[in-house]
């Protein structure tokens, strides 16, 4: 059997919160703690020159979206997720551009991914970046989950959109793999490309874009948002990195980690999201990744108000939606990957979760 090595550290949690609740030190400066459910605009920094680009002021779009304009001046500036999501969603219906969110990534490099980009740049190895990219990014963004595995000579860098009823999934999607492309072509080399890229949208009419971007086969309709990649590019040593520098972004990075708050019932959401579809994520395997007996997980749980079944349940509410608005996967095949043995049986789930079937939800669009 192929060994499978995953690397998703429990340190980013899903956020609920208002802006109203946000502290007013923690609106900018990349040294702030960031609270659950944000994200420093880093890459989202590029949505307003990308709306410029098509000929439409970007300000009153940013406004629509609940923002303020002068946010987009500096990429260390904190915003909502779901406000991403809804200014991205905005953007997409002015410009008509169904890839929208790809020209976003697109012009986005390593240092949007601010100071874990630098750490990035200055890792010994393209395996540690990418490790240093994965335990890391919940300093950037605590609305998205990345991961990492290995299966044989194959390198999978998988992305999942962790907000509930996130709108745009699709677009934050596309434009997380851009820059991640444009990551590793950073480390690399220009001339780099992955083996193939999975995209969990419906394929737009015009595929060109993501084929002339990715430079590897594209393919639509997927469960998850995953570069595939060679095992043995994560060996390429990483030319012009500062042993030195890399020690203190780390001891830095390990700073602002320790300062953030953090919910258990938060943390098993973000393990769940990354391993419901790889059906390792038993009460017992979350437990031991938590480094806890399975006991004491039920307990804390139960203080919090929230057993584990329920979180499970919400996480896998959440994947389906994403996957039926976004994706025309087959109901049968969104079962097998949530774990049902029958589409019946997801079905009579579906309908306790939202008083509809999945045929008559995706039927709907995009149903609040």
């Amino acid at each position: 059997m192929t060994m499978i090595r995953s690397i998703v550290p429990p340190s980013t949690s899903i956020g609920r919160e208002s802006s109203s609740t946000i502290p007013p030190t923690v609106l900018a400066g990349p040294g702030r703690t960031l609270p659950p459910g944000y994200i420093h605009l880093g890459v989202a920094k590029e949505i307003a020159p990308t709306l410029r680009d098509f000929g439409i002021d970007p300000d009153p779009i940013i406004r629509e979206a609940g923002l303020d304009p002068h946010l987009f001046d500096d990429g260390a500036n904190v915003i909502p997720h779901a406000a991403l999501g809804r200014l991205l969603t905005l953007s997409v219906a002015r410009t008509r551009c169904p890839h929208f969110g790809l020209l976003v990534g697109q012009r986005a490099t390593i240092l949007s991914l601010g100071m874990v980009g630098r750490l990035m740049q200055h890792s010994e190895t393209v395996g540690d970046a990418m490790r240093a990219l994965v335990s890391n990014l919940s300093i950037q963004n605590r609305g998205s989950v990345p991961s990492l595995m290995i299966i044989g000579d194959t390198a999978l860098f998988t992305f999942s959109i962790y907000q509930p009823k996130a709108e745009s999934a699709d677009q934050i999607s596309d434009g997380s793999l851009a820059v991640a492309v444009n990551a590793l072509r950073a480390l690399c080399g220009p001339d780099w490309n992955p083996t193939e890229v999975l995209l969990p949208r419906v394929a737009p009419p015009d595929q060109e874009p993501y084929r002339r971007l990715f430079r590897a086969p594209v393919r639509f309709n997927q469960e998850t948002a995953i570069i595939v990649f060679p095992t043995s590019d994560l060996n390429c040593r990483i030319p012009g990195a500062d042993p030195v520098m890399r020690a203190l972004l780390e001891e830095r990075i390990q700073q602002m980690k320790g300062a953030q708050s953090s919910l258990l019932s938060d943390d098993i959401r973000r393990l769940l999201r990354t391993r419901l579809t790889s059906k390792h994520c038993s009460a017992d395997d979350i437990a031991d990744l938590l480094a806890m007996h399975r006991r004491t997980l039920s307990r804390r749980l139960k203080g919090s108000g929230m057993g584990y079944r329920a979180i499970t349940n919400e996480i896998r509410f959440e994947i389906a939606r994403q996957l039926l608005q976004d994706t025309a996967v087959p109901l049968g095949q969104i079962a097998a990957a949530l774990g049902y043995s029958e589409a019946s049986a997801f079905t009579r789930a579906f309908r306790r979760w939202s008083g509809r079937t999945p045929t008559a939800w995706r039927g709907e669009g995009h149903p609040g």
